[in-house]
């Protein structure tokens, strides 16, 4: 299974209008936001694509909480607070905006943290655990801006920039 990985979209809306067509070109199943969605209008861009989208909610996302827990539930979303654990794949992936919000000793079940938060590309292994950030995607800078792919058979991920 791929996933697409974005974060801190921050209602840049012609950078999400970019990213539905990487996502939709790289023919993604699945779809993680890892927060900082800031306005509604960008789950409904998302919904576009009509895959699966999971996701948590990032500290941005806190003044427009309620209309975007209606917007996800109308699109059939499934958004909640970090942290979140879902398992695809026979992968136990781990889900928060705020890498702090990760516990500092990573369970062993874990293959896979995802985060969001900091703007900044994160992709180390911690033990078996691939912790990944694909990095900045609402900047106005084009060719600078990323989201993630990853592979969850492989456990291998990587960046698509726009």
């Amino acid at each position: 299974m791929r996933i697409g990985v974005v974060g801190d979209t921050h209602d840049r809306m012609s950078n999400v209008e970019r990213i539905v067509a990487l996502f939709r070109e790289a023919r993604i199943e699945r779809i993680v936001h890892t927060g900082d969605i800031t306005r509604p209008g960008v789950l409904e861009r998302f919904a576009k694509l009509e895959i699966p989208m999971l996701g948590v909610f990032g500290n941005n996302d806190l003044p427009e909480l309620n209309r975007l827990e209606q917007e996800a539930s109308r699109y059939g979303m499934d958004f909640a607070p970090p942290p979140r654990t879902v398992r695809w794949a026979d992968r136990q992936i781990l889900i928060v905006h705020d890498p702090e919000q990760a516990p500092s000793m990573i369970p062993s079940e874990i293959d896979l943290v995802l985060h969001g938060h900091t703007h900044r590309h994160r992709h180390e292994l911690c033990g078996d655990t691939l912790i990944f950030n694909p990095g900045e995607c609402a900047g106005f800078m084009p060719g600078k801006n990323a989201v993630g792919l990853v592979d969850l058979a492989s456990l291998e991920a990587r960046r698509l920039w726009f």
